[in-house]
């Protein structure tokens, strides 16, 4: 199975992806992560944004073919990327499911934004101006939306898996 994560940056993702992950036994795959290693080895890396998802779906359909569950914990915010985790998922022939992760309040996002720690070495973070004038196309199929606004992580990680599981 293919979890593919999307929303702006701090609005929880990382956090649910990565719980998600631990939960159920999956590989954690986090663009930030990659990106940051390319760019510790190549400081002058053009394109990074771009070489940093096709890493990450080369990873995951490598793991994928292996029968493993993979969680991609990115922005994912151009229906250009999100297509492109789509394919990957079809090329293994895995189950997929699409999540976006919202905050719907404004002022704790923005706070959530201006007060968290990198915790990817070397990871800068961006401003609130930056994530709220960042380039992020509204999704146009059909997807789970979770908003992180009042729930805990424990009821965000809930509403994940009850999707996962058959009915």
């Amino acid at each position: 199975m293919l979890i593919i994560f999307g929303g702006l940056p701090g609005t929880g993702k990382t956090t649910i992806a990565r719980e998600l992950a631990r939960q159920i036994g999956a590989i954690h795959l986090r663009i930030d992560s990659i990106e940051q290693a390319i760019r510790d080895c190549s400081p002058d890396a053009v394109g990074l944004d771009e070489a940093g998802y096709r890493v990450a779906y080369a990873v995951a359909e490598d793991n994928l073919r292996l029968g493993r569950t993979v969680v991609a914990d990115s922005v994912n915010p151009l229906q250009i990327t999100r297509d492109a985790w789509l394919e990957v998922g079809r090329r293994a022939q895995s189950i997929i499911m699409e999540i976006e992760v919202i905050c719907s309040d404004s002022r704790e996002h923005r706070a959530r934004v201006e007060t968290r720690k990198p915790e990817v070495f070397g990871l800068s973070l961006p401003s609130w101006e930056q994530v709220i004038s960042r380039e992020y196309h509204p999704w146009d199929r059909e997807h789970i939306v979770i908003d992180t606004a009042n729930r805990s992580l424990e009821q965000n990680i809930e509403t994940i898996r009850e999707a996962l599981s058959p009915e």
